[in-house]
């Protein structure tokens, strides 16, 4: 298609969209096409006026342990300007987050001829700049009823577990891999009469009448007519060098495995006294890394940041911290060892729980009820602290495709870049709320842990647990699998029962529904990691979820009557006894028990599991007693 002077903009997202819907490399289907959000490189902050970095060390330095991503050196918002409503074609029309249209096989709707948009067989329409959804691609075949035909994206693309993203190969399919006998480039049909796969979809060639129903290349069956995965990366404009060799799937454009985003969040808490230090190290690396520790007074005598917020630190301290910030980014030695998750919650444990609460910021101020946890309540939490300010920060680190990436496994799913180079920044968003924080006693939760640890209960959730991972490890990684290396334990379950029974109470009384809710579980392994919190707070970007209705659940008075109600309600779920009853099965492959939609699951937004890890039998006696973590009425 020819270069023609069109109106680039074709829609919007929010800013968390592109964290976690259809960031970088995935697919967003507009109402006439679909388009593909371009890799970083291709992001322009040229005219993107007033935008400033999004700052949270923390988090830098967490996604600075990623080899792939070393040099960066900033969070950044996405690309934007005001205006855009006074003057919707203006400058701020053309600032925004780059896409191109994929795929780009277009089928007409008037005589379904099947084709490319480098043939010049269509033209763009973009006229109206107040309704960019109108955006189209028309047949050149002359006007129907006044108006050009509209073209709409052949919807079906290929993928494979690498990454990659590919046109369906439609002459190479319906000629069965041959070429075409009467034309080098020949002109296709489809005739597409509906459903999702392919059963009633009929390619056909006008040049040579040859003809194949897209069904042949669905299933387990198709994978022999379809040729093996070209290693496409799409949004970076390129192949990857030597080709991918997997066995690509066909995806219908919008599905939901077309694209997972892999996502770091981080609460921006100030740490506790001793790490405050790392966190300046981490902030000015960059000024500290080439430095020797002779070359500290000098810097303190000239180099602001050094002068300003290292003067409780004499050198050897610092230099001792910049070497152990060294070690953990470069010294993990000459053996490659498979990627972890970085540790981003023991800092904010360490806040959440310290005897006395740090002063507040602009970011975060946490109080804590003279009288502390209500009496009622004393044998159920150790602690409450009422979160009336706190910034969450999230940033893009990849993305995978057909299987979605393991939170504490990096390595279990092959992750694709967002850059053709090493990038120097990320895309981030940042949102502003509220919350609540709860601290289970540890007394409690070990006496408890003991009773279910042996029980044939629990044992089938660890068996489920094993089965699950095993089914999903694809051996395409190196690195030596176990089934059970991330389990959480027996006490995640319960903390993140407890949480989702709170949530699914709190958004019927403070003002928020319950997907604009959002939970966070400090569980810990062991004896030496006693963690044991829950932290539930909003995430709302359009009233920055500051309303103070969540805040004012964890009033004593109103705390008790809501724990009352959460554990209450949890005794019974109108599925009973089919729910209660529910255990994990190994071959079913599913991650709950006594749960449900009428009973604990919450919005994938708000969990942080996607509703695994959920049981009602180990809070509330549900089934029996010793089962339960809570099990006297409250």
């Amino acid at each position: 298609m020819r270069e023609s002077n069109y109106r680039r903009r074709v829609g919007a997202v929010r800013p968390s969209h592109l964290m976690f819907t259809s960031g970088v490399g995935a697919l967003v289907d507009l109402p006439n096409f679909a388009v593909l959000v371009r890799g970083l490189d291709d992001w322009n902050y040229t005219h993107a006026y007033g935008w400033e970095p999004i700052e949270e060390p923390r988090l830098l330095e967490a996604v600075r342990r990623n080899k792939r991503h070393r040099k960066v050196g900033e969070l950044r918002p996405a690309p934007w300007t005001e205006g855009l409503e006074r003057d919707p074609g203006g400058v701020a029309s053309k600032v925004g987050v780059p896409t191109l249209p994929f795929p780009d096989w277009f089928r007409c709707t008037i005589c379904n001829e099947l084709g490319q948009l480098d043939s010049d067989a269509f033209a763009f329409e973009n006229a109206n700049p107040r309704r960019p959804h109108e955006a189209r691609f028309t047949h050149n075949t002359g006007a129907h009823r006044g108006r050009k035909p509209l073209a709409v994206a052949a919807r079906f693309v290929l993928a494979c577990a690498e990454g990659h993203l590919d046109e369906f190969p439609y002459r190479h399919f319906v000629h069965r891999g041959e070429a075409c006998p009467k034309a080098s480039h020949p002109r296709l049909r489809m005739d597409d009469r509906g459903g999702n796969i392919g059963a009633n979809v009929e390619l056909s060639c006008i040049s040579c009448g040859e003809r194949r129903n897209l069904r042949e290349a669905t299933g387990e069956r198709g994978l022999a007519n379809l040729p093996r995965c070209r290693g496409r990366h799409p949004h970076l404009r390129r192949f990857e060098e030597g080709g991918c060799g997997e066995q690509p799937r066909v995806l219908v454009l919008g599905a939901s495995n077309q694209w997972f985003s892999e996502v770091l969040s981080a609460l921006a808490l100030p740490r506790a006294e001793s790490g405050k230090l790392e966190e300046l190290v981490a902030e000015y690396w960059e000024m500290l890394s080439e430095t020797p520790k002779d070359g500290y007074p000098t810097l303190r005598r000239f180099a602001p940041p050094m002068r300003d917020h290292f003067h409780a630190w004499d050198d050897d301290t610092v230099y001792a911290a910049v070497e152990r910030h060294r070690a953990s980014l470069n010294g993990r030695g000459e053996k490659e060892e498979p990627p972890a998750a970085p540790d981003l919650r023991t800092a904010e444990w360490e806040v959440l729980s310290a005897a006395e609460p740090p002063e507040a910021t602009d970011d975060f101020a946490v109080r804590r009820a003279p009288e502390g946890v209500p009496a009622e309540l004393r044998g159920h939490f150790s602690d409450v602290l009422q979160v009336e300010r706190l910034r969450e920060v999230r940033a893009l680190t990849g993305f995978t495709r057909l299987d979605a990436p393991d939170p504490d496994d990096p390595s279990l799913v092959a992750s694709a870049p967002l850059s053709r180079l090493d990038p120097e920044w990320l895309p981030a968003s940042e949102v502003r709320g509220e919350g609540m924080f709860l601290r289970v006693p540890e007394d409690l939760l070990q006496a408890w842990e003991k009773r279910v640890e042996d029980s044939h209960e629990m044992g089938l959730h660890r068996e489920a647990y094993a089965t699950y991972r095993s089914n999903r490890y694809s051996h395409r990684l190196p690195g030596g699998f176990e089934a059970m290396k991330y389990w959480p334990g027996e006490r995640y379950i319960a903390l993140h029962t407890l949480s989702h029974l709170l949530i699914r109470t709190i958004a019927l009384d403070c003002g928020y529904n319950s997907a604009s809710l959002s939970e966070r579980i400090y569980a810990g392994g062991d004896e030496q990691d006693p963690r044991a919190g829950i932290l539930i707070y909003t995430a709302v970007p359009d009233a920055e979820g500051t309303l103070g209705g969540l805040v004012s659940q964890a009033e004593p008075d109103r705390l008790t009557r809501l724990v009352r109600r959460a554990l209450s309600e949890a005794m019974r779920c109108s599925s009973d006894p089919l729910c209660a009853e529910r255990l994990p099965q190994a071959q079913a492959d599913f991650l709950h028990g006594a749960a449900c939609h009428v009973c604990l699951f919450v919005s994938e937004t708000t969990c942080e599991r996607g509703n695994r890890f959920l049981d009602r039998r180990f809070v509330v006696p549900v089934g029996g007693r010793d089962l339960a973590l809570y099990p006297e009425p409250l």
